[in-house]
């Protein structure tokens, strides 16, 4: 299939007889390439009793395979002026790299490498368990990401969405070699991989080479998927933590990335706390001067997302803190957006997008992310179109469901968090 992708792109998909989805979209003007490989597995595809598995196997096939390694791994494409990285989220592992286009063989076969032929040794395993305490440890230490897990897993109230990407310590002491070894074989699979490329690139010989490095992969069985959440409790909690300030995060689940009303919450979202110009930065740090860092955030997952505020104030200032955030969502659920507000915010979502389009790395996780998610690639040019179709009664009608303060979720995390009113 090609498709013509906007922005000078043209975007084209393969599969694999293995099940492998093959995508590339060409950049002209470009003299790089960004290239990647995403399986469907992440934290929220977790056993109960394997929380973490997904990330710690992600860290382990970076600690050697059986052609390279952990030094050979890191040079590969470091020495040509490249770069190779990996991530985990809910539903998905990815592994991806840049680098200059006419080394984009070399970056293709890497990948394959550590992505179909991780050591998994009992050594290895030792020494990465340490490595991800170290993280949990960072996590625990930085009180602007710690609040965002503490919501979630709350917020979720059991369900797989809040479950930590990274895992307890305990939990990860807990996973054996084994557990690694057979999550890698289950799930590693040509029905649950994507291998995609964008920049500098052409399908058919991107195909070959994909053909030639993934090709070999045993089919296996697609992802199973998570189960639908309930719907998120609302109230507030309070942790107690001895902090310089009160980090207070609020939130209401919203529907999942397939769901029409996508495009209208991420209008929603920037006009509430997307940049300087947006509700929550004007009132909150500009007009009240109650905060330095205040903005809003949304997550779209396959079964429902999160559209939340995050603001950090000293513990003197919180519960006017607070209150100033629910006022600005307060009147935006009941009101919505005025038409010039409302198209203002329209242009800055579109422009965000389109300059996000000049790197090849930003386009690289749009085109995986359709193809992960099963839905039609959706071009510049379609994206503009959605976005200019949000009309105010859409607004209201999203804000009402996600930012009505009776029915956020809000957590408060720091000093005397209990007293301070919050």
């Amino acid at each position: 299939m090609t498709r013509r992708a906007g922005n000078g792109g043209e975007h084209r998909a393969t599969r694999l007889d293995n099940g492998v989805g093959v995508l590339t979209e060409s950049m002209r003007g470009v003299r790089s390439a960004a290239v990647g490989v995403w399986v469907r597995q992440g934290s929220a595809l977790e056993p109960a009793e394997m929380t973490g598995a997904s990330h710690l196997l992600e860290h382990m096939v970076f600690r050697g395979t059986e052609n390279r390694s952990r030094r050979e791994i890191a040079v590969a494409l470091e020495s040509l002026g490249g770069s190779l990285n990996a991530h985990t989220s809910r539903e998905h592992t990815g592994y991806e790299a840049r680098i200059l286009a006419g080394h984009l063989p070399r970056a293709v076969e890497v990948l394959s490498d550590i992505v179909r032929n991780p050591l998994l040794s009992q050594e290895d395993l030792d020494r990465e368990k340490e490595v991800v305490g170290e993280e949990i440890a960072a996590v625990e230490d930085t009180p602007d990401d710690l609040v965002f897990e503490l919501h979630g897993g709350r917020m979720w109230g059991g369900h797989p969405y809040g479950n930590s990407i990274l895992g307890t310590r305990d939990g990860v002491a807990a996973i054996s070699r084994d557990d690694l070894a057979a999550l890698h074989r289950d799930t590693y699979v040509g029905a649950n991989m994507v291998v995609a490329a964008t920049g500098r690139v052409d399908h058919d010989a991107f195909v070959d080479l994909a053909g030639k490095w993934f090709g070999g992969i045993r089919p296996g069985g697609g992802a199973k998927g998570v189960a639908g959440p309930r719907r998120a409790r609302p109230g507030t909690d309070r942790v107690d933590r001895d902090l310089a300030q009160v980090h207070i995060v609020l939130g209401r689940d919203t529907p999942g990335h397939s769901h029409p009303d996508r495009y209208a919450l991420i209008v929603l979202s920037a006009a509430l706390g997307g940049g300087m110009s947006s509700r929550l930065f004007q009132r909150v740090r500009e007009e009240l001067a109650l905060a330095y860092a205040v903005y809003s955030f949304q997550s779209f997952y396959a079964r429902a997302g999160v559209l939340g505020v995050y603001v950090g104030t000293r513990p003197a200032s919180a519960p006017a803190a607070l209150d100033a955030v629910r006022e600005v969502c307060r009147a935006v659920s009941a009101e919505g957006l005025p038409a010039g507000e409302l198209a203002d915010t329209r242009e800055q979502v579109k422009g965000r997008i389109m300059l996000a389009l000049e790197s090849p790395g930003a386009r690289l996780h749009r085109l995986a992310g359709f193809a992960l998610r099963g839905e039609p690639f959706v071009g510049p040019d379609e994206a503009r179109e959605l976005i200019d179709a949000v009309s105010e009664c859409d607004i209201v009608r999203v804000a009402g469901e996600a930012i009505d303060p009776e029915l956020q979720y809000a957590l408060c995390l720091g000093p005397h968090a209990l007293s301070t009113g919050c």
